[in-house]
């Protein structure tokens, strides 16, 4: 256990240095995705989970230990019931960006109150361009309120707008360049993430529909001349860029390629785990600590401190000789 109470920053048994986090405000979400959630999902009981009071509590503790970017995740954000009051006091808290993942459906109504909140980036699932393709992926969803969304958020005029697809076989592979030309016309950037083994899938085998991004990368590249790129977010993507293009390219490929060698983040769920690796069950309880009416900031700050201990090296998707996340993706944060 780590005893310098003096300790101002996190970092790990391997020297990699946390200065980002991935916020979950709420499991819920209104869609059912077919590699996030079963389509028949049981959702936390409100007691369960975090109020927006410690939310914002945990927010502010880590910012005092060096973090500077906070990504706001569900489930889907802005179907938490006012979230958008935790949004505006993220949003004064000195951040170097704070940012959002969504489904983009509620966006038309909260693009530009969340840029006059401070969010600085934002990312919005999309996996088709067809209407009925789109409702077989995303259960529920509307295409029509995602495309209107996505207008809606450049409109904003965030600092940069991301698309995240997620290419799956048997559902949306011949799609990839028909993403790329929506992304290149409307000058903003594209992210292609492969499956992650999370949960169980209810409807498909993971491991047959993966498609990995070297396939992704090698399609995009029948029509468009991508230039490799040193650029970097707060996450885990490989960018390339578009030639002639205002748009970028971002690869984050968990299955076949382990990108934990600089991992800077961590998670806490809505219920308040700790999460010290999206491929692993390493966690602690900040709910127990946030709600014992012994413990202050300092014994929070503490425990952020001492998980640095137990943040394991990498993550071990398909490998058999390890145990896999249980855990479906709305529960983890996106």
């Amino acid at each position: 256990m780590i005893e310098d109470k003096q300790i101002t920053e996190l970092i790990d048994k391997f020297g990699r240095r946390i200065d980002y986090i991935r916020l979950s405000v709420t499991d819920r979400c209104d869609f059912r995705c077919v590699y996030c959630m079963t389509e028949d999902m049981t959702f936390l009981p409100r007691a369960q989970i975090l109020s927006l009071e410690e939310l914002y509590r945990v927010a502010k503790v880590f910012t005092e230990l060096g973090v500077r970017k906070i990504r706001l995740t569900g489930g889907e954000p802005m179907a938490r019931t006012d979230v958008m009051s935790l949004i505006e006091k993220l949003g004064a808290l000195g951040l170097e960006e704070l940012l959002l993942t969504t489904n983009g459906a509620q966006l038309e109504k909260y693009a530009a109150p969340l840029k006059a909140a401070g969010v600085s980036r934002i990312n919005i699932s999309i996996d088709s361009l067809d209407a009925e393709k789109f409702k077989r992926i995303s259960r529920v969803g509307k295409l029509a309120e995602v495309l209107t969304g996505i207008d809606a958020a450049i409109a904003a005029g965030f600092d940069r707008v991301r698309l995240n697809s997620v290419v799956m076989r048997g559902y949306n592979e011949d799609e990839v360049l028909d993403l790329v030309d929506y992304a290149v016309s409307r000058g903003v950037d594209i992210a292609f993430i492969e499956e992650m083994p999370l949960g169980e899938a209810s409807d498909h085998n993971r491991e047959e529909t993966t498609c990995s991004n070297a396939w992704v990368r090698k399609a995009i590249e029948k029509k468009y001349q991508l230039v490799d790129s040193a650029e970097k977010t707060a996450g885990p993507s490989r960018y390339v860029k578009v030639a002639d293009a205002k748009s970028r390219i971002g690869f984050i490929s968990p299955v076949t390629h382990n990108f934990c060698g600089d991992c800077n983040r961590v998670r806490v769920t809505v219920e308040g785990r700790l999460l010290l690796c999206l491929g692993n069950e390493h966690s602690v309880d900040l709910r127990a600590i946030l709600r014992d009416p012994l413990s202050d900031d300092a014994v929070l700050k503490q425990a952020l401190v001492n998980s640095m201990e137990i943040k394991p090296e990498r993550h071990f998707f398909y490998d058999s000789d390890h145990a896999q996340p249980v855990r479906l993706m709305n529960t983890i944060g996106g």
